[in-house]
């Protein structure tokens, strides 16, 4: 019987079975892939199925993420894997980020706007031209790295500064009643 439990936790499952899996042989599925996808913004995957589908030679989803995922073990380094996703496939940096992160976990952390805030730099890197976007997602990952002394792992430093970011966020919220401009009050 399979196990579809393991998918609950979906963050689980990619970072203890798809990433191994990745890693063993050089490519992912089409349904991991998109649960990497999913893991960063379900609401993406329709338009991100479209693209890989236009892009890839095939022209098929299951060919395109195959091709897309054995291209990113192809590049030699971290900063070709990434600008491989920003240009060839027109990823944005937020998801580029996420999906390098799951399959380079030592190399990449995922850009998030939470984290930014609490980095108080970073915002927009998105909008820069690609190898300026490269060079600052690097010196980002570095501030992550630095930042957060508690935590020997990428992945468990952006998790901190992202719980934070929410906490924050959370406590103004309560504290403001939720109520973003004070109407009625």
């Amino acid at each position: 019987m399979k196990d579809y439990s393991k998918y609950y936790n979906l963050e689980k499952y990619l970072t203890e079975e798809v990433s191994k899996k990745f890693s063993k042989q050089g490519y992912l599925d089409a349904f991991d892939f998109f649960c990497i996808v999913i893991w960063k913004a379900n609401r993406a995957k329709s338009k991100i199925a479209k693209r890989i589908c236009e892009l890839s030679t095939k022209k098929n989803i299951k060919d395109g993420c195959k091709e897309l995922t054995t291209g990113i073990r192809k590049k030699d380094n971290k900063q070709e894997r990434l600008n491989y996703l920003l240009n060839h496939w027109q990823f944005r940096l937020p998801m580029a980020s996420a999906i390098l992160t799951i399959l380079y976990p030592k190399d990449f952390t995922v850009y998030d706007v939470r984290v930014c805030r609490e980095l108080s730099k970073y915002k927009g890197l998105y909008s820069k031209s690609n190898n300026r976007i490269i060079e600052d997602y690097f010196d980002f990952v570095e501030d992550v790295k630095r930042l957060v002394q508690e935590y020997s792992s990428l992945r468990d430093k952006d998790r901190y500064l992202w719980g934070k970011s929410f906490s924050k966020d959370l406590n103004n919220d309560i504290g403001h009643d939720f109520i973003k401009n004070n109407c009625g009050r």
